[in-house]
């Protein structure tokens, strides 16, 4: 045998082992995606913070997303116990703030409590869009953004995102007022906090949606519309906007996730009639339920 016959098995060789390992890296990439869980305060209602810290954990997360009433009043119960012993509290139970959902502020009063999600080492702060008039949704949004700048700069100096929630009835709503939005950003500091509950129940549409926003995607709401969350109705039914309740096919929506590389956050999430109240009526029938999603979740991956 000659060297050049010699060389070329040895080439041909290597690239059939290439080859070979490629399934198997597609796959450890794959294994390396999986959802980084965030807990809403607002699923159990109004119980107390002591109450609900030790859930965190038993959810597979390790941060917290404070709400206020009317949805809970955990913001309200950090106020009266001062926040050396809200601080003290998150300490005792190994959970850090990860976010403050403060749709009752709206996009334009947040700057103290920028300043306060900052120093306590928050990443995100959800707030809604409010409405603009305009003649078209994409000069509204355009408008929208430019009145953002100097909230964005208070952001940027905390070290906090800014992200806006699509809501019904607001101008960050419709597939193309999202699309809008993450491209006249001018900082990843105002981002998008993507509810699919709030979009046609399509999930090849929500998982497109997904991709052409990935770079101000900030966090993810695994919530689905089911038979919505503003009548009263059977629990069984009410239950059906959380993921593996409802009918929503995730998997195109997960894989959209994968595939963007998503990092952020993830909240298994519902709204309860009327609000204010658990989701269930104890913590620990709460946390069983968002298991019993985030296993059907996780299962997609």
């Amino acid at each position: 045998m000659t060297s050049t016959t010699t060389r070329r098995g040895f080439l041909a060789l290597c690239a059939g082992a290439a080859t070979a390992m490629m399934p198997r890296l597609a796959a450890a990439q794959d294994a390396a995606f999986a959802l980084r869980y965030n807990l809403a305060s607002s699923m159990f209602g109004e119980l107390s913070l002591r109450e609900i810290l030790p859930e965190v954990a038993n959810v597979g997360a390790d941060t917290i997303d404070i709400w206020p009433k009317s949805h809970g009043n955990q913001r309200e119960q950090w106020d009266a116990m001062g926040q050396d012993a809200f601080v003290a509290l998150l300490e005792q139970h190994d959970v850090r703030l990860g976010m403050i959902t403060r749709y009752d502020l709206g996009p334009y009063k947040l700057a103290d409590e920028l300043k306060i999600a900052g120093a306590l080492g928050a990443r995100i702060i959800v707030t809604g869009s409010g409405n603009i008039e305009g003649d078209s949704i994409k000069a509204r949004v355009q408008t929208f953004v430019e009145r953002m700048k100097p909230h964005v700069e208070v952001a940027e100096e905390a070290g906090v995102t800014i992200a806006i929630e699509n809501h019904s009835n607001a101008l960050i709503e419709s597939p193309d007022s999202l699309r809008y939005l993450a491209e006249f950003s001018p900082s990843d500091k105002l981002g998008i906090a993507f509810a699919p509950y709030h979009l046609p129940q399509e999930p090849d549409t929500i998982a497109t949606l997904i991709r052409d926003i990935a770079p101000r995607l900030a966090h993810f709401y695994a919530w689905e519309h089911g038979h919505g969350a503003h009548d009263k109705m059977p629990k069984v039914l009410e239950m059906k906007q959380m993921p593996g309740y409802g009918p929503l096919d995730f998997g195109p929506i997960i894989g959209a996730l994968r595939e963007i590389k998503y990092e952020g956050w993830t909240s298994v999430f519902m709204h309860p009639v009327p609000r204010g109240i658990p989701i269930l009526p104890t913590a620990t029938e709460v946390t069983a339920a968002m298991n019993r999603s985030r296993a059907y979740l996780d299962s997609l991956i």
